[in-house]
């Protein structure tokens, strides 16, 4: 559903054209200290500007409904809320002409036509911002750790900002390929098969709109690896590897090397190129052009998202621990 954790809880809510959109996180330990201004760095990471993002300009400003007095953690659910001020809801109605690779389609079939498809509705990527909030509180707990995810390739090139203008200039998108480090991470989180620290990384970054592919470690190309080469080595008696190939999780448990993966992220799916596709209404092939505003590459305001997404994770497993 909406729901991710066991004791550290969010729960994400609202509609990109809605009043706002925002998140609920329960099981947050009482006493962290939570300045307003501690949640702008990891925001304005994730607004919209750069070239290739969005022109919709949303100020983000985090609007905490409870949970936090005085500048601390009460142990009582925290609510956030950010308000949509930025909307043009007309350039949006795909309910004859679906958006292809868009969510338009299973949305309208999945909730009997009920849902609201304002700008991809509860399905776009602007309910991410609340997993933003959430991960600054869950980066708290986790002190003695630091995430870090970059943009190593758009498509599949590494000059980005050339690759993303050649994608705008004709009218296109592209995804992107993207890495993520857990420097500090100690031995011990997590818990083998459907609690293994892969699991539940997984599960929270596919709940990113866009993602079609993690791997961590050596990932793939273990495959083509033997034994003798994908075994990484103890050198220490704290466990520290001589190569990293298991992306620092043996047995779905933190073996305190660094976390390491990689995420493949798919073009958006809204193009302003016209788009032979099927109108179920007339029930003919029909075309679509799609006016609005959309990214070119969703890819470049994805990392903190996949930082955030992570340290929802931890904190829940040290919580847990």
């Amino acid at each position: 559903m909406n729901s991710f954790g066991k004791v550290f809880k969010v729960n994400i809510f609202g509609e990109s054209h809605g009043h706002s959109v925002g998140i609920c996180i329960d099981g947050c330990p009482p006493g962290i200290e939570i300045e307003p201004e501690d949640f702008e760095t990891d925001l304005s990471r994730r607004r919209s500007g750069a070239k290739g993002t969005t022109t919709r300009r949303e100020p983000d400003i985090p609007e905490i409904l409870s949970g936090i007095y005085e500048n601390r953690t009460t142990g009582s659910p925290i609510t956030i809320i950010f308000k949509n001020k930025d909307t043009r809801s007309k350039d949006y109605n795909f309910r004859d002409i679906p958006r292809p690779g868009h969510a338009d389609f299973v949305a309208l079939r999945k909730y009997n036509n009920f849902n609201d498809d304002r700008g991809g509705g509860h399905f776009s990527g602007r309910i991410t911002v609340g997993l933003v909030a959430a991960g600054v509180i869950a980066k708290k707990i986790i002190s003695e750790c630091n995430i870090t995810a970059k943009l190593e390739k758009a498509g599949d090139r590494t000059d980005i900002e050339n690759a993303v203008q050649e994608a705008f200039k004709s009218s296109d998108s592209i995804g992107g390929l993207l890495s993520c480090k857990v420097f500090g991470i100690p031995v011990g989180w997590g818990e083998p098969f459907f609690e293994s620290v892969e699991s539940l990384i997984s599960h929270a970054v596919f709940s990113i709109p866009g993602i079609k592919g993690i791997e961590f470690g050596a990932g793939f190309e273990a495959a083509k690896m033997k034994g003798s080469e994908h075994n990484d080595l103890f050198i220490s008696e704290n466990g520290k590897t001589k190569t990293n190939h298991a992306g620092g999780i043996l047995g779905g448990i933190t073996n305190g090397n660094d976390i390491v993966f990689r995420v493949a992220a798919k073009p958006t799916s809204a193009i302003s190129q016209e788009q032979k596709t099927y109108n179920f209404k007339t029930k003919k092939i029909d075309i679509l052009k799609i006016t609005g505003r959309h990214d070119t590459c969703i890819a470049l305001r994805m990392p903190v998202v996949i930082e955030a997404v992570t340290a929802i994770v931890l904190a829940d497993l040290k919580i847990r621990s």
